[in-house]
């Protein structure tokens, strides 16, 4: 039976990964920290057939002793399941001879500022990037660059558009550079996040996702997720359809786009989950790419939507099996997440709906509990996914099941 080691699998797609692996006869084993497994849910718990302990706030620590666990238990493949660990699950595959990505790319897999900086130098269409160490730098880098606004502030690590603003002039810069440095270190692991921050043009437009799967560094694209997200100074992500409505034009611009990154990063065995933008003129240009599965279920609306499983795949593909990436069927799924429209105490919110349309429904938070800003995706408070036959129809039944649903705050406690 072959193994893999699942590197932090209490995220959104370690329980898609566990099933996968399961449906495949795969023995899946977990890397995390002790303290962080205590919390794991017991459904999650029981379909794990190991565990090693380790502390990935220390990096060349964490990789020696998941070495020496993937020698004595005989570990045949490594699953990067959390994007702030990708690097790590490069580097360990790189060390065991096992399928992954080039390591010398894997920390431009996720920090952006060494991600810009391959994308400049392998023409890979991409917002223009100025970095900067402090407020004061920024303003001077983007006031020598020529730089218009609005520009897009954000930190060099994050992730769930945390710290990431919109700002229409220089005097909004010093305001969104300490948004950007607000968060030094990520729970639950305590990593250390490089703050260095990033100014890039805006681009106008519409926003997608590529998903894809790479094996042997051959690349399939599975689909591409329309992305809806809020206006203004934010950009927290409302909700996602699989597949997007676009011409056939903006789908080959994408895909072209997504594959000249992929490439880029040295991407050669896993999948990649690439954001990105197309103006009115049809000109598409790569946000970032994350090599690792994609968040916020969307890896259940591909799955829905077209019957590919892209947990399956990607295990298959770290295993050196050929990937089951082949479409089912023609449909489409959506999921739209509910946010409070402010921050505070969540007072009541309207019952659900239901009907032929809706697959699942969930809330994250109940009356009496805190709720965050709605400015990035930590305001969330439950969610819905829907299914229908095409996009179009869809999106007009998550549009009328959303405009049915009442949330009330209270403001002060």
């Amino acid at each position: 039976m072959q193994k893999v080691l699942l590197i932090e699998a209490d995220v959104s797609a370690g329980e898609d990964l566990l099933t996968a692996a399961a449906e495949l006869g795969v023995e899946a084993h977990v890397a995390t920290h002790e303290d962080v497994f205590r919390s794991y849910r017991p459904e999650l718990k029981e379909r794990i057939s190991g565990t090693v302990f380790t502390d990935f706030a220390d990096p060349e620590t964490a990789l020696d002793d998941l070495e020496r666990f993937c020698r004595e238990t005989g570990i045949d493949g490594i699953v990067a399941c959390w994007e702030f660990l990708s690097p790590l699950a490069t580097r360990l595959a790189d060390r065991l001879g096992l399928p992954g990505h080039r390591p010398e790319r894997a920390e431009a897999c996720r920090n952006k500022r060494l991600m810009a900086e391959v994308f400049d130098a392998h023409g890979v269409p991409a917002p223009r990037t100025v970095v900067a160490q402090d407020p004061g730098e920024l303003a001077r880098r983007v006031a020598e660059s020529g730089l218009g606004y609005p520009l897009v502030v954000k930190p060099a690590e994050n992730a769930a558009s945390i710290g990431v603003s919109v700002v229409h002039s220089a005097a909004e810069l010093p305001g969104a550079a300490r948004l950007a440095q607000a968060q030094t270190h990520k729970s639950s692991h305590g990593l250390a996040l490089d703050i260095t921050l990033l100014a890039q043009e805006h681009v106008d437009g519409d926003e997608f996702s590529v998903e894809s799967v790479i094996s042997g560094g051959t690349i399939h694209h599975l689909a591409i997720t329309e992305k809806f997200t809020t206006r203004g100074t934010s950009r927290a992500e409302l909700g996602h359809t699989v597949p997007a409505e676009t011409t056939p034009a903006v789908s080959a611009a994408l895909y072209e786009a997504a594959t000249a990154a992929i490439r880029a990063l040295g991407l050669r065995n896993g999948v990649a989950h690439t954001e990105a933008k197309v103006g009115s003129t049809g000109a598409c240009k790569i946000i970032e790419v994350g090599a690792r599965p994609p968040g916020d279920h969307i890896m259940r609306l591909v799955r829905e939507a077209l019957g590919i499983d892209e947990a399956r795949a990607f295990l298959q593909t770290v295993l050196g099996r050929r990937p089951d990436v082949a479409p089912l069927r023609d449909t489409a799924a959506a999921i739209r997440f509910l946010t409070a429209p402010e921050a505070g105490v969540l007072r009541w919110t309207s019952a659900l709906p239901g009907g032929e349309h809706v697959v699942a429904t969930s809330m994250s938070k109940m009356p009496g509990d805190e709720v965050g800003s709605p400015h990035d995706n930590m305001g969330r408070i439950g969610q819905i996914v829907l299914r229908g036959a095409t996009a179009s129809e869809v999106n007009k039944v998550a549009a009328e099941t959303m405009d049915a649903i009442t949330v009330e705050m209270v403001t002060q406690w």
